[in-house]
C-alpha cells in the first residue's frame, strides 16, 4: 500500500511538472496558460494526450516533436521528475495534512519562478501575486478549520526579509523582483525559517557567484539571477529548516 502512494504521489508530481513547464513556456512569452491547447513551440502542432505524458513521451519520443521532429528542451522531464521527487519529500515530512497541499502549491510556485528568472533574469508579477493571493487563502483555511495562526509573527517574516533585501536592491546589488519573492514567502515560512531562507540564499548565491568567477564564467559586478537561489534556499527550509535551526543552536550556544 506503501509502495502504492508512493507512486501515486510522485506521477501526481510529475503531472504538475508538466503543468509547470507549460507556465514557464507561457509566461515568459506573456500568453495565456489555460488556451490554446498544448502545442509544440517549433511547428505549433496541437499535441494529443499520448504526447504529454510526464518522462514517457520524452523518452518514447526521443526528445523529439512526433510532428516536426525538433528537439524537445530537456528542460520538461527534468522539471518532471523533480516535481514527483520534492513532492514525496513533502509528504514524507508532512504527511497527508493542509501544509502537504500548501507546501506544494508553494514548491510549485518556486520552481515556475526560479526557472523563469534563471532563464530571463526577470520575476514576473503574475506569479508574485499568485503567491499573495495563495498564501493568504491558507491563511484563512488555517483560521477557519481552527489552528493557530500568528499574524504579527507572519507580517515579521514577510517584512524583515525583505527589508534587508531592499537595501541590496537600493545599492544595485540585485532586483527588486528578489525583494517580492522574500516578501509573499513569509506567507509561508514563520520568521525564523524566513530569515534561515533568506540566509541559504545569500550563502548559494554566493558560493555560486564564485565558482563562476574562479572559472570566469562571469565578470566581477556582473548581475545574475538571485530567484532560482531563494526558491532553492526555501525549499531546503521546508524540509529541513527546523532540523537546521536546532543544530546551529546546540552547536553554537
Amino acid at each position: 500500500m506503501e509502495s502504492l502512494l508512493v507512486i501515486a504521489l510522485f506521477i501526481f508530481g510529475a503531472i504538475i511538472g508538466s503543468f509547470l513547464n507549460v507556465c514557464i513556456y507561457r509566461i515568459i512569452k506573456e500568453e495565456s496558460i489555460v488556451y490554446p491547447p498544448s502545442h509544440c513551440g517549433s511547428c505549433e502542432e496541437n499535441l494529443k494526450a499520448i504526447d504529454l505524458i510526464p518522462i514517457i513521451s520524452y523518452i518514447f519520443l526521443k526528445g523529439r516533436c512526433r510532428y516536426c521532429k525538433e528537439k524537445v528542451s530537456i528542460q520538461y522531464p527534468i522539471v518532471e521528475a523533480i516535481t514527483g521527487i520534492l513532492f514525496l519529500l513533502i509528504y514524507l515530512k508532512f504527511g497527508f495534512s493542509l501544509e502537504l497541499i500548501k507546501y506544494m502549491f508553494f514548491t510549485s510556485l518556486l520552481i515556475v519562478i526560479g526557472i523563469i528568472d534563471f532563464k530571463t533574469q526577470d520575476v514576473y508579477t503574475s506569479t508574485i501575486v499568485t503567491g499573495l493571493i495563495g498564501g493568504l487563502i491558507f491563511l484563512v483555511i488555517n483560521y477557519v478549520i481552527g489552528n493557530e495562526i500568528h499574524i504579527i509573527n507572519t507580517v515579521l517574516a514577510m517584512i524583515i526579509p525583505a527589508l534587508i533585501l531592499f537595501i541590496f536592491y537600493y545599492f544595485g546589488a540585485m532586483g527588486f523582483g528578489d525583494v517580492e519573492i522574500v516578501f509573499f514567502s513569509g506567507l509561508f515560512l514563520n520568521l525564523k525559517l524566513s530569515l534561515l531562507n533568506l540566509f541559504l540564499s545569500i550563502v548559494l548565491g554566493g558560493i555560486v557567484a564564485l565558482i563562476m568567477m574562479i572559472y570566469k564564467k562571469t565578470e566581477k559586478g556582473a548581475m545574475m539571477a538571485f530567484g532560482p537561489y531563494i526558491s532553492i534556499a526555501a525549499y531546503i527550509t521546508i524540509i529541513f529548516g527546523d532540523e537546521l535551526i536546532k543544530w546551529y543552536i546546540m552547536t553554537f550556544f
